[in-house]
């Protein structure tokens, strides 16, 4: 099996996966998500061959590198309707430059045209980050020696809402598809990602042993692997239910064909219950739940992909039952 210079068959907790150094000296790994050594060497090849894609032809510009950015997203079943919408904007500015032509005042001049034009900081962000990735994503293919400095403005904060019980169970009622109604499931009892749930494949659901791994390993970047998780039992019987109707191997599909986005389903669905939820949403009520139930921190990032509890800590703490409680007794008089 060839393998592309710099990238090897490694284990970490058990599994098989892909480690690199990336062009910036940085370690980094993809879960395989596979103990077998035959099965990892399959998809070690698969991985292989995704992450190589074609080089641009012509001169290597911003706007020639975002195309191929945009592409290879579609190849891996993701939707391109945001990466799109945030190219529309950015292109006039930075199309024709090359990425050692970025210059921050060019960054400064984007961010304030936008800003004249009455468009929020959070959506400028948006558009400079896909910038960012895009460009990210050509180091990673070796195009680049290194990726150039994007200026972004500072994200505004975000506006948190979670899903009470009892709406989660109206949004699932409302969801009409079975797809949409699994996926909302699915997301409420694993805290996965919308991306991970719909890569999702039947071979990393053990209904028998009642686990369900949401690694990505068809994703080149660096590591955040939440590792298996256990199913309970409600969403169990809709595992049963779904895995005998299967026409593919993954499993969110409809038509007999993968799923590549359901946000508009989810939105749908939102709607008909009467409340606003969307696929992050429904992440952030399940890390919310398992906060208010006194879950450790350390478990939550752990169905999170967090690397750093941390991280975990500084958002979901406060819905921790005991809170700041030692900290408020110790102010006792």
């Amino acid at each position: 099996m060839p393998a592309r210079k710099g990238y090897r068959l490694g284990r970490h907790r058990g599994n098989f996966c892909v480690v690199w150094t990336d062009a910036g000296g940085t370690r980094r790994r993809r879960s395989l998500g596979t103990d077998d050594p035959e099965a990892a060497k399959s998809r070690y090849g698969a991985f292989i061959a995704a992450f190589k894609a074609p080089s641009p032809e012509g001169p290597l510009t911003c706007g020639a590198i975002y195309k191929a950015y945009q592409d290879d997203r579609r190849r891996h079943g993701v939707s391109g309707e945001r990466l799109a919408a945030a190219w529309k904007p950015l292109s006039s500015r930075f199309s024709a430059l090359r990425p050692a032509e970025i210059a921050e005042a060019d960054c400064r001049a984007y961010i304030e045209a936008r800003r004249a034009e009455g468009v929020g900081d959070g959506t400028i962000w948006t558009e400079l980050t896909s910038l960012r990735a895009a460009l990210g994503f050509a180091v990673r293919q070796h195009w680049l020696d290194a990726k150039p400095y994007i200026h972004v403005p500072r994200k505004p904060a975000g506006r948190t809402r979670h899903l009470t019980r009892e709406e989660a169970r109206c949004l699932t009622a409302a969801a009409g598809a079975p797809h949409i109604a699994l996926f909302i499931r699915i997301a409420l009892a694993t805290a996965g990602r919308a991306a991970a749930i719909l890569d999702l494949t039947w071979d990393r659901v053990d209904l028998k042993r009642g686990r369900i791994r949401l690694d990505m390993p068809s994703e080149a970047e660096p590591c955040q692997d939440p590792g298996s998780v256990p199913i309970h039992d409600t969403l169990r019987a809709g595992l049963e239910t779904a895995r005998r109707r299967a026409l593919t191997a993954h499993v969110i599909e409809f038509g007999g064909r993968r799923v590549a986005s359901v946000k508009k389903g989810v939105a749908a669905a939102a709607r008909r219950a009467g409340i606003k939820a969307s696929p992050q949403v429904l992440r952030h009520t399940a890390a919310v739940w398992m906060a208010e139930a006194g879950v450790p921190m350390a478990d939550i990032a752990h169905y999170l992909g967090h690397d750093d509890s941390r991280i975990t800590t500084r958002i979901y703490a406060r819905y921790a039952p005991d809170h700041l409680r030692d900290a408020a007794e110790a102010l006792e008089l």
